[in-house]
């Protein structure tokens, strides 16, 4: 029977032996939390299939349609694998976390801790935003771009894909206070930079908008707004923890 590895604390030693016997057996817990994951989207993959048909224009495209033998079956289990991963990514961190945790002091753990779970709603809320906003705008837009002209039907495989691409997209740029944070906390950044070259900023938060996954404008401006907010967001937010690392510095040289 598979055993959980137990976390090391920090400071406390092992040998590699225990390190790669401790790396196999989360490899292996992973795993088996990858084929729990894929088998429960594989139960409720027709609800998925019907979740993500939802967006389509109704009446006019219908379901999406296959071409093959095995494309029925390869893009349903392609679906349930996306879903599998999603319902194993807090497993599969958490290993992660567990195994790199000893190499940093208690302190620091806390603050990564919170990292991940902010990093965690925000991966969360670009999903949400990008099946409820992103999604339907882009589809309703592709779908009646010179309908005259083209009697459009839609592959299943091409569509899933697609849909599971802008969701991917809006849970990255979700995750740009993270990035930001984590620059500044890394000193590659600062505040006072980040406030002084708001223009600067903006525009590159404008190429990462039209460099991320959207062949339309209208996915790439859905895109770019909450790019924009969220980077202004993230200074005020990287202001805030620099301040409080600030006011805890003097506290721990002055500590016992």
């Amino acid at each position: 029977m598979l055993r959980l590895p137990r976390r090391l604390r920090h400071g406390e030693e092992a040998t590699l032996v225990e390190h790669l016997d401790e790396l196999r057996t989360r490899i292996f817990v992973c795993l088996g939390a990858l084929l729990v994951g894929l088998i429960v989207g594989y139960v409720l993959h027709a609800h998925l299939i019907h979740w993500l048909n939802r967006p389509l224009p109704e009446g006019r495209l219908g379901r999406p349609i296959t071409f093959g033998v095995a494309e029925p079956f390869l893009t349903s289990f392609k679906i349930s694998l996306y879903a599998g991963f999603l319902l194993a990514l807090p497993v599969i961190l958490w290993q992660l976390w567990a195994f790199f945790a000893p190499a940093l002091e208690e302190s620091r753990q806390r603050g990564v801790l919170l990292f991940v779970f902010l990093a965690t709603v925000l991966l969360v809320t670009g999903i949400v935003f990008g099946y409820f906003v992103a999604l339907p705008a882009a589809v309703h837009y592709l779908t009646n771009y010179d309908k005259t002209l083209y009697d459009i039907k839609l592959r299943a495989r091409d569509y899933y894909s697609f849909a599971t691409m802008v969701m991917l997209a809006m849970a990255v740029v979700f995750e740009l206070p993270i990035f930001v944070l984590a620059l500044v906390r890394l000193g590659i950044l600062s505040t006072r930079r980040l406030r002084r070259e708001r223009r600067l900023g903006y525009f590159v938060v404008a190429c990462v908008a039209v460099a991320l996954p959207g062949i339309d404008p209208v996915t790439t401006v859905i895109e770019g707004i909450p790019l924009i907010i969220l980077y202004e967001g993230s200074i005020w937010l990287a202001v805030l923890v620099e301040r409080r690392a600030a006011r805890m510095e003097p506290a721990s040289l002055t500590g016992p």
